[in-house]
């Protein structure tokens, strides 16, 4: 691997590029320009070598081995939790518990601590800009146990009202529940100060923080957050491995959601007891490649450096939104200034169907994403059926947001 660097004027896309194998590719003989970046990101040589190594030299179901390959997966898989919660700076690395993703942990959450915690008549806080994955897990919940979802006001851009969201309180307010970063607007919410609103009224808060981690730096400890969640795969990582980040308190008084190998105490024909964290909440055999791979993809960000990679993404950010706007007809969502949002950028052009924007960015070797983003709610708010996203990260370059503005640019022309 070529060692990533940031120097004083910022990281270097051209020496980053070079780690990632997939940039090299064509698509339709056209160079790939890939900015589909919330939807999953690209891998590093780094972390493909490390997935490639533990199956090739050390693979081994993890704890209860007593041989050498064993022994050797369970430190490689323990020191990636570690890793993480040090990239997070997490209390202790027992309150990284390892799931197959966001949904998944969002989820745990839902059923470990929420059918322990809401009643009937309490009431969960979300947002209108949610992923599926942050609000459906709360319907089921507020379905099973006969509660309330109420809705923080936001603006026409996705800006969250803090003083009407303070005012959202009462006795039966149970958790808020909110994305740190919209995958749609791109919109990055005043976390700290929602989390300080909520613990005044001492309400535990989620923070869906499957598009933030990937692109700023977090430190949960700063936040006070009670929960958080994330993918992997958007922050270089592989598929299938994501984290639940709890405050210990918490996760300790949550029921498991798997039962079965790693998470019991003593099994008993009629009843069981469950071990410690976090091996209590990772019931079966876990994702071992995965939670290897997501160390590996930590320690690359972490050599990158977090503010480096932000401060790259924001310039490239703000490189976007002055071209596309001035394509005559568009209609750009979210916060249009660029220190309020990530590098996540939806839009509408003329009278086109995202869809149709989205084919002729293929045929240009462009990916972006056109659809409702699993966000529909929001959809529906903003007034279309649908959105183009395009969205950066480290390895992207202002030429590559040249060729994404040319092509809108072209499409628009070509529906004219």
């Amino acid at each position: 691997m070529t060692v990533p660097t940031s120097t004083a004027a910022g990281l270097d896309p051209a020496q980053i590029r070079a780690d990632f194998p997939i940039l090299a590719e064509q698509v339709h003989e056209r160079p790939l320009v890939y900015l589909d970046n919330a939807a999953t990101s690209q891998k590093p040589r780094a972390v493909i070598d490390a997935l490639h190594t533990y199956y090739e030299t050390y693979n081994a179901n993890i704890h209860r081995g007593l041989h050498a390959l064993s022994e050797r997966a369970t430190a490689e898989y323990e020191a990636a939790r570690s890793h993480v919660a040090s990239f997070i700076n997490a209390a202790h690395p027992h309150e990284v518990i390892f799931t197959r993703g966001t949904t998944e942990a969002i989820n745990l959450v839902a059923r470990g601590w929420g059918d322990e915690n809401v009643s009937e008549g309490d009431e969960i806080l979300l947002t209108e800009m949610e992923h599926h994955s942050n609000l459906v897990p709360w319907q089921m919940l507020a379905r099973r146990r006969g509660a309330q979802l109420r809705y923080i006001p936001m603006d026409d851009e996705g800006r969250i009202d803090l003083e009407a969201y303070a005012r959202m309180f009462g006795p039966r307010t149970r958790l808020v529940a909110v994305t740190h970063m919209s995958n749609v607007l791109g919109t990055i919410t005043p976390a700290a100060q929602i989390v300080r609103i909520a613990h005044a009224h001492n309400v535990p808060v989620l923070l869906d923080a499957a598009q933030s981690i990937p692109h700023l730096p977090v430190d949960v400890q700063a936040l006070d957050a009670d929960f958080m969640a994330f993918s992997g795969h958007k922050m270089l990582g592989p598929t299938g491995i994501g984290v639940l980040y709890g405050r210990e308190s918490l996760l300790d008084a949550m029921e498991p959601l798997f039962g079965g190998g790693s998470m019991i105490r003593v099994v008993e024909l009629h009843q069981s007891s469950w071990t410690g964290l976090p091996d209590r909440l990772e019931g079966g055999t876990p994702n071992i490649a995965g939670a290897i791979g997501l160390g590996a993809a930590v320690n690359y960000l972490q050599t990158v450096g977090m503010p480096s990679l932000t401060d790259h993404e924001h310039e490239l950010t703000v490189y976007a939104l002055d071209l596309l706007s001035d394509i005559d007809g568009i209609r750009l969502f979210g916060p249009p200034d660029a220190h309020e949002r990530g590098g996540v950028i939806s839009f509408y052009v003329g009278d086109v169907h995202p869809h149709d924007v989205g084919t002729l960015l293929d045929a240009d070797g462009i990916a972006v994403r056109a659809g409702h983003h699993c966000a529909q709610p929001l959809m529906r708010k903003l007034g279309v059926p649908a959105t183009v996203r395009a969205s950066l990260y480290l390895y992207n370059t202002h030429a590559e947001v040249d060729c994404l503005a040319e092509g809108v640019a072209r499409a628009k022309a070509f529906f004219a």
